[in-house]
């Protein structure tokens, strides 16, 4: 790799921008992507280059279909977890999404419950939910979930995540309790199609009702959004008099 690529690269992985990059196997020029900005030597086409953007967003090295030829290394930012809220339910997830390979923030203005005392080798920020989600500037490989159930937390954390590009958001309650938020954020100027990207009630319908079961299910419904898988079916039991008239 030249000198001014390898320097490239090592910039943009130390302030955490997505980046990939392209080498052709048959005679080592190579291409670096940062943020849809091509550097290097390697020409590439607007289908490669949207072929290497489609590899950022999955995460994915190896060789590109478009062109086998090229391969495709991407040096993606970590993941992360924005956990607004530092109740019960958030001290059984931030250790579990930690062992997931997440970089975890804990947001909450409330120092009496968000302190290193109950968040040991977590990064606290005791800033407002919408002040502290702005700075934080959540991206695609961000997930913000909101726990506090508190509508003057809640409700703002929302607005912002919405309108970043965190591949998961989820906030905690009923469906009562969810119904009720939707129609705090639809009178807030929220078009449908921007509240569909809550989830909520948040975490896969498992029946979990303790903290740690709540967080299984919160995470397991994050890695289903992150890799983009269909969402679960429930089996049906079958019908016991259908089955005995057969």
């Amino acid at each position: 790799m030249k000198r001014a690529l390898l320097e490239a690269l090592q910039t943009a992985r130390a302030e955490k921008r997505p980046t990939a990059l392209v080498t052709d196997l048959s005679d080592g020029r190579q291409a670096l992507m940062i943020a849809g900005i091509h550097h290097g030597d390697l020409a590439l086409s607007d289908d490669l280059r949207a072929a290497v953007e489609e590899a950022i967003q999955a995460d994915r090295s190896g060789p590109l279909a478009a062109d086998e030829n090229l391969f495709v290394h991407v040096h993606n930012p970590p993941l992360r977890l924005i956990v607004v809220g530092a109740v019960h339910i958030s001290q059984a997830l931030v250790p579990m999404a930690q062992l997931a390979g997440y970089e975890v923030l804990v947001v909450d203005p409330r120092k009496a419950w968000a302190n290193a005392e109950r968040f040991p080798d977590v990064t606290l920020v005791d800033g407002w939910p919408d002040e502290a989600l702005r700075s934080l500037d959540p991206d695609h490989r961000s997930a913000v979930v909101v726990l506090t159930h508190d509508p003057k937390l809640d409700d703002p954390a929302l607005g912002v995540a919405l309108a970043s590009t965190a591949f998961y958001i989820g906030a905690l309650g009923s469906k009562k309790t969810h119904g009720k938020r939707l129609d705090r954020l639809r009178e807030a100027g929220m078009g449908e199609s921007v509240l569909a990207r809550i989830h909520g009630p948040i975490g896969l319908p498992i029946g979990a009702k303790s903290p740690s079961e709540i967080s299984i299910a919160i995470l397991a419904q994050m890695t289903q959004a992150l890799h983009g898988a269909p969402p679960l079916v429930r089996a049906v039991p079958p019908d016991p008099g259908a089955v005995a008239a057969q």
